[in-house]
């Protein structure tokens, strides 16, 4: 099915993505200092280059574990209907879990999945998010960490896409709709 044509704007660097990430990595390692291994839950497909970037600068133990969650289809809107897709491989209870989500809109995926993993039994569970639209929130929930808040704009690149398009560009760019 073809779409209506767009250009990317480009809105985070990659270098600016980079340093956020350096910064964000130190924030985990200190809140699991006293940890033997960190659960890091990738919710995919959105958050694979994040996770990648993220685990690759914690200087600890860790597991990497994925969940694939979808609420969006080829839609730029959610469906609020949370599908999920591929469950966890590993076992969590009792141990230190970080959720990694490339993006948090109306916020139903991500209190979905926390709560899905919550009954599993974690020691500890936080989460992160490359970028928060707080303008766009429908339930309660925010991360515990965050790279970047941004308007309401529809955004790709860096492992988020529009209908399985543009998930390799290396910065985040607002889709424009030519002719709009």
């Amino acid at each position: 099915m073809p779409h209506r044509p767009y250009v990317i704007d480009p809105m985070i660097s990659a270098k600016t993505i980079a340093a956020r990430i350096e910064d964000l990595a130190r924030e985990i390692q200190v809140e699991y200092a006293d940890c033997e291994k960190l659960v890091v839950v990738g919710l995919l497909r959105g958050s694979f280059v994040f996770i990648a970037d993220l685990v690759r600068e914690l200087d600890m133990n860790v597991e990497v574990d994925f969940l694939e969650a979808s609420s969006y289809g080829d839609s730029t809107q959610s469906s609020r209907e949370v599908r999920i897709l591929k469950d966890l491989r590993g076992e969590i209870s009792g141990r230190n879990v970080l959720v990694v989500e490339d993006i948090v809109d109306t916020g139903h995926t991500l209190k979905h999945v926390v709560a899905l993993l919550k009954t599993r039994g974690p020691k500890k569970l936080e989460t992160i998010a490359l970028l928060d639209k707080p303008s766009r929130r429908e339930v309660d929930i925010k991360a515990t960490w965050t790279g970047f808040e941004i308007p309401d704009e529809f955004v790709v690149g860096y492992g988020i896409d529009f209908a399985q398009r543009n998930r390799n560009l290396p910065y985040i760019g607002k889709v424009r709709f030519t002719g709009e």
